[in-house]
Parts: structure tokens; sequence; C-alpha cells
């Protein structure tokens, strides 16, 4: 109810109307999304690749995926993730012109992530100037679940929400390599599904 509130309200805030088909949800599937930043703090992180990959029924569909790096504006700090150099990595495109790309891949479809507040906030800082409202998608934190899932289990305890954790836990198996923008999208979207597998979808 409250969220369907919200996007009434953004929606009549958009400043573009072609992008108008945010609003239009999707039920029948799912995006897990991951961003790899210069930085772990929202004001100061430059975007350094942004991945998602599409999720239907109980599948992650890894062939429906999206992936970009992006340039950052700024040198990236010490204490962000390094950006992918791999040889066959796409070019580097403009902040702007990746979001743009990222919410043609997305639409209206809910956003699946490990810790995705955070990174919905760097994105929101490019997409509020672009369209007028932040990302109205309706968002799904996997730790948040696993949360509830521990809790249900064992009513009380305390709950520890490290991703390598909540893998062990769920007999995920670890993609290679870490801090690999599309490898966690994929990983986070395992986990979605590892949950609602268990009643926590």
């Amino acid at each position: 109810m409250w969220h369907t509130l919200q996007k009434r309200l953004a929606e009549r805030r958009l400043t573009d109307p072609h992008y108008h088909f945010l609003f239009d949800e999707q039920p029948d599937e799912l995006v897990s999304l991951d961003c790899e930043t210069s930085s772990l703090k929202v004001r100061d992180a430059e975007l350094l690749s942004i991945a998602a990959v599409r999720i239907r029924g109980n599948e992650v569909l890894a062939s429906e995926s999206f992936y970009v790096r992006v340039k950052p504006t700024r040198q990236p700090a010490d204490e962000g993730e390094s950006p992918e150099v791999a040889p066959d990595a796409p070019a580097q495109l403009e902040p702007v012109e990746a979001v743009k790309q990222l919410l043609d891949f997305i639409g209206g479809r809910a956003l699946v992530g490990y810790y995705l507040e955070f990174d919905v906030a760097v994105l929101n800082r490019i997409v509020k100037p672009l369209i007028g409202v932040a990302l109205p998608n309706r968002q799904i934190e996997v730790s948040g679940r696993y949360y509830d899932y521990k809790l249900n289990q064992s009513p009380g305890s305390t709950v520890d929400l490290r991703l390598k954790t909540l893998l062990s836990d769920l007999q995920i198996p670890a993609t290679r390599p870490k801090h690999d923008a599309l490898n966690d999208a994929v990983t986070a979207g395992m986990i979605y599904l590892a949950l609602k597998e268990r009643g926590f979808g």
C-alpha cells in the first residue's frame, strides 16, 4: 500500500515521459542488481561497473544479463574496489549513458540485491537529475529476507549477515572472481531463489 502510494506520487514528478515504463510493473520477472564503486560512502562513490540479471520463475537467467563498465568522473579512492580490466571487458561508458542503458534493461521490474540500498543510493545520484525522481522500482533486500528466515528458525537468535555465511548456510556455491559486478548480481539472484524455495521469497 505505502509503496503504491509512493509510486503514484513519484509518477507525477517524472520529468522525462520516456521513462514512464519504469512504473509499469512486471510481476513475472525480477532483476538482480549489483554495482562496483570507488568508495563505500554514498556521497563519494563513483560507479565503476553496473551489472544486472533477470530472474524468471525459479531461474536466474544468465543469458539475459546486463553489464557495463563506467568511466569515473574522479580518481577512484583507495578504499574501494578496482574496476574490472579483463581483456574482453567492454569499453567504459559515461555514467549517464550507463544508467540510461540500465533503466532500459530493468524497466518496471522489482530489484533484488545484497545490501541493495547502497547501490540504489549511488545510482539515484544520477537517476534523479536524469528523470526527476529516484528509482521507483520495488526493492528486495536478500540479507533482510535471510534475517527473517533465520529468526523464524530460531527466534531471538543473533543472525550473521555476511555473504559467505549466507552462501554456506543456503548451500550456494561462491562465484569467482569476487567483487565482479555480474557475478555478484547472479549470486544475489541465487540467494533470493534459495530463500524463496524456503518460503521467504
